[in-house]
């Protein structure tokens, strides 16, 4: 018997032509659990989908249906279960980094793994690096693992703040620097810590812009670097403008624009796009 290349040759005699051409192409896997956004004209098969995922990846327990966008102020979607074992919960690797993940309580996405560790690698021995948004703390696990830097890691889901001091623990023999958890609004916290930071992260592209203000307020009065992130389309010019108008607003000065790319797409023609920029 021919070995299948991929999930979906395991599907050719049990769907249609015109329901093989609608399967998604990947899907995330988090640990060992697979995560697939299913077009509405496949859910009736649903089932017979995630089987097909399980028996082809053999490390994958459970597969999950994306049901609605992610919302909300602690960043989550809706999961249906549509194969395997019903436990959320797992850990995740990521160069070498193990991370607790609840799927169906915190935001994650693996597709952001060579993000973390970009970041990570900018920063130098002695920073202090405030992530305003860490959910289960990638970014600040991957600086300090790398770094003997200090981060604050701030994140209002007290589910993803649990995630994150379970993650510290599993890494913390491989620390050269310190993660302290926060959890609480990034906007007050920018209040109880400001000027301390030689360097913000912003990975909340929807609603960034508005946060600004804050990220600034957290950074040392000398200035610092400001890692942006934001839903764009394809001028990278435009992401570049928000952010330096925004930053004008209050009154400090957008002095250099380290890097601009677009991280992943996320849907036809839009892209998250990440501005790492010099604030004076």
């Amino acid at each position: 018997m021919k070995r299948p290349r991929n999930y979906a040759d395991l599907l050719k005699d049990v769907l249609t032509e015109e329901e093989l051409t609608l399967l998604p192409r990947s899907f995330d896997i988090v640990g060992n659990i697979a995560i697939v956004e299913l077009p509405s004209q496949l859910m009736g098969r649903a089932s017979l989908i995630g089987q097909a995922i399980l028996n082809f990846h053999k490390n994958v327990r459970s597969v999950y249906a994306k049901i609605g966008p992610v919302t909300g102020i602690y960043r989550t979607r809706k999961l249906s279960l549509i194969a395997g074992e019903d436990n959320p919960i797992t850990i995740h690797t990521e160069y070498g980094l193990r991370f607790m993940i609840d799927v169906s309580r915190v935001y994650f996405s693996p597709r952001l793994s060579w993000e973390h560790r970009r970041v990570a690698l900018q920063v130098k021995d002695g920073e202090i690096v405030v992530d305003m948004f860490s959910g289960v703390g990638p970014f600040a696990i991957h600086i300090a693992s790398l770094r003997k830097a200090l981060v604050y890691a701030v994140d209002i889901n007290p589910y993803a703040y649990e995630c994150m001091k379970e993650s510290i623990r599993l890494n913390l023999k491989r620390f050269k620097g310190v993660v302290v958890p926060i959890k609480g609004d990034s906007r007050i916290v920018a209040y109880a810590m400001s000027g301390v930071a030689n360097r913000v992260i912003m990975n909340l592209p929807e609603k960034a812009l508005e946060f600004i203000p804050y990220a600034l307020k957290l950074l040392k009065s000398s200035g610092g670097t400001i890692h942006f992130y934001a839903f764009g389309g394809s001028d990278l010019n435009e992401v570049i403008q928000k952010l330096k108008t925004a930053v004008e607003s209050s009154r400090r000065r957008l002095e250099e624009v380290i890097c601009v790319r677009r991280v992943r797409e996320v849907a036809p023609r839009k892209w998250q796009i990440v501005v790492d920029a010099l604030i004076r």
